[in-house]
């Protein structure tokens, strides 16, 4: 699986003073998402970089990632609803629910039809209990799940409500030396593992699945439309695709203010409630944005100050 190559060159696109906003990456296959917050910095020439939305290294397509000021509102984006394409290979099932792991079991498919697949993945959709993979980087007292499976532990994960939205079949491969291959798409909400919807639909066939491949192809409102390579963000003068203000209001509601309430936003002071539901941005009267914000009792507190220091 190919990893990163870093190049020599990675900052020729970097200026003296980096910009504040998001930026969208299209990830490549092999790369944890760290390593690309890594690439990131080098191109923008900022440490300043975090990303939001964890990607598995095998998995590719979009991950959010912040610069400079914009890195304080990464924890309050609403990245609650993502879409993938994956491929479930069903007849074996692996240690990590996934083609990086160890085959557990192999059972001959030939008694899976098309209707029974359909069927399965009915009971997989709207909103479910879903035992995460043991492969992952939940905590259990105090230690990832992932470290303890590693070191040859069991782990017991207790199951989470996650919602899938849609579990949709595109395509089948047709059976070949006892295993099937499926396309799926899905939409989904935050905290769920494609990987464990192939591990569960696997074992609702009497047969075992795994996930061969993961795309993701939305986060929130950024889809593959907007994502860009990491070479191809480090051929532009300006990396930050999404300034500040225009991330800001793209993803919140807006609220602007005066001069001297301005002031105060700016310097983390209290506004009088307007029953608008939060977090919402806060612009000032030069249409830069100065906070995000959040009510409570009538009163609008400031999540995290965005304007300049």
């Amino acid at each position: 699986m190919a990893g990163p190559q870093w190049t020599v060159d990675d900052r020729r696109g970097a200026s003296l003073t980096a910009a504040s906003g998001l930026v969208v990456v299209d990830k490549p296959t092999g790369w944890t998402s760290h390593d690309v917050v890594g690439r990131v910095r080098r191109i923008t020439g900022t440490r300043r970089v975090g990303h939001a939305g964890t990607l598995d290294p095998m998995a590719t397509g979009v991950l959010v990632l912040g610069v400079e000021r914009a890195t304080k509102m990464l924890g309050h984006l609403a990245l609650s609803d993502k879409s993938y394409l994956a491929t479930i290979r069903l007849g074996e099932s692996t240690v990590t629910d996934d083609a990086e792991g160890a085959v557990l079991s192999a059972v001959p498919v030939e008694g899976v039809t098309e209707l029974t697949v359909r069927a399965a993945m009915v009971e997989l959709t709207g909103r479910i209990e879903q035992v995460p993979s043991q492969v992952s980087a939940i905590k259990v007292d105090g230690r990832r799940s992932y470290a303890r499976v590693r070191a040859g532990e069991q782990v017991v994960l207790t199951p989470r409500r996650v919602m899938v939205s849609r579990f949709e079949l595109l395509d089948a491969d047709m059976p070949r030396t006892g295993v099937l291959d499926l396309a799926v798409d899905v939409d989904c909400s935050t905290g769920t593992y494609v990987r464990a919807l192939a591990r569960d639909l696997g074992e609702r066939l009497g047969v075992g699945g795994h996930l061969t491949a993961l795309r993701r192809t939305r986060v929130g409102p950024f889809g593959l439309d907007v994502a860009v390579t990491l070479d191809a963000l480090a051929d532009v003068a300006e990396p930050v695709q999404i300034g500040l203000d225009d991330a800001v209001a793209g993803c919140f509601p807006r609220r602007d203010v005066d001069t001297t309430q301005a002031r105060s936003v700016a310097h983390g002071g209290r506004l009088p409630g307007i029953g608008l539901p939060g977090p919402y941005g806060v612009f000032g009267p030069d249409g830069h944005v100065l906070a995000l914000m959040g009510e409570a009792d009538g009163v609008a507190k400031s999540l995290v100050v965005l304007a300049p220091a």
